[in-house]
């Protein structure tokens, strides 16, 4: 069963739950376009958030859902927000939503924890979870280790679930690819970073148009929190403050706020420029529908291609 079968939405994809740049607003746009919107929770407080939930319902009459950070301060009460306002579709990251899932359930929730390893697949799994989404190290934010390729069949084989795909997931090729491995539909983010409605900086979208197939880098490795963001001076420091042994809290200090800068203001030196791998092969800004329509479009001519020139 594909994704947008599970879910009511037109194309098989889930738009992620990046924080400061998921809104109401956001959500709805990739909700009309076709695909499951996310609001996410990250950089929100629990008014803000129930705001962006009741925002998100005046603009969209299609299936939206929310992103729950399990590592933020107000974890549990945007837990409580999202049941209380009926949201449908919940995903969660950074951490075990298991004590949860019941709550979401009990007020007609499909729950689709993130995941990056197998061991927690299985244990939401066993907590009621309706389906899981394999997030390789190829995505921007916060990361696991393993690859997408490595990933999603293990957890594929690992839990009888539906399996979303996310992580270098941009055209019609890789989203072929996820549903070779297994998955039902793919998670993304980063494409739609370079959307007309994406609500971030311009400069922040010109950023990853300009990256090449490199111009990512994982800071945090070191301390234990990897995030990918896009090479710039602002990452070039973290990194050499990390070698040289900076401790957690002088790292926390000096990133203080620097998503917001990047997603607000526009500062492509100092904010960090959360991005995948996959910001490579973005070249211009278009509409969310355009995207999607790609990226779902021209998997046929992929699958003929293959039949056609065998292996």
């Amino acid at each position: 069963m594909k994704l947008n079968e599970i879910l009511g939405t037109e194309f098989p994809i889930i738009q992620g739950g990046m924080a400061n740049i998921a809104t109401g607003e956001f959500a709805a746009a990739v909700s009309n376009a076709g695909a499951m919107g996310l609001i996410g929770a990250g950089g929100m407080n629990a008014d803000t958030f129930r705001e962006n939930i009741r925002k998100c319902r005046t603009l969209t009459d299609k299936p939206f859902g929310v992103n729950i950070m399990l590592m933020h301060p107000q974890a549990k009460e945007m837990a409580q927000i999202a049941a209380e306002e009926k949201v449908p579709f919940i995903t969660t990251g950074a951490g075990n939503p298991a004590s949860f899932i019941p709550m979401w359930k009990e007020a007609g929730a499909k729950v689709f924890p993130v995941v990056s390893v197998v061991a927690l697949a299985k244990l939401v799994a066993r907590a009621g979870a309706d389906g899981v989404i394999a997030e390789g190290t190829e995505s921007g934010g916060h990361v696991g280790e393993l690859t997408t390729m490595a990933l999603v069949p293990q957890v594929c084989d690992a839990v009888d679930l539906p399996v979303v795909a996310a992580g270098g997931i941009a055209d019609s090729r890789q989203l072929v690819a996820a549903f070779a491995l297994g998955a039902c539909g793919a998670q993304v983010g980063t494409c739609l970073l370079v959307s007309q409605e994406c609500p971030i900086h311009e400069n922040y979208k010109e950023a990853v148009i300009k990256a090449k197939d490199s111009g990512t880098v994982v800071t945090g490795r070191i301390g234990g929190t990897p995030v990918r963001i896009l090479k710039n001076p602002m990452a070039k420091a973290y990194i050499a403050k990390e070698k040289e042994g900076a401790d957690k809290m002088e790292l926390e200090q000096f990133t203080l706020g620097s998503l917001r800068r990047a997603v607000f203001d526009g500062d492509t030196k100092n904010g960090s420029l959360m991005a995948g791998q996959v910001a490579g092969m973005l070249h211009e800004i278009r509409p969310v529908r355009a995207i999607l329509e790609d990226l779902c479009g021209g998997c046929k001519s992929v699958l003929d291609r293959v039949e056609k020139e065998g292996f």
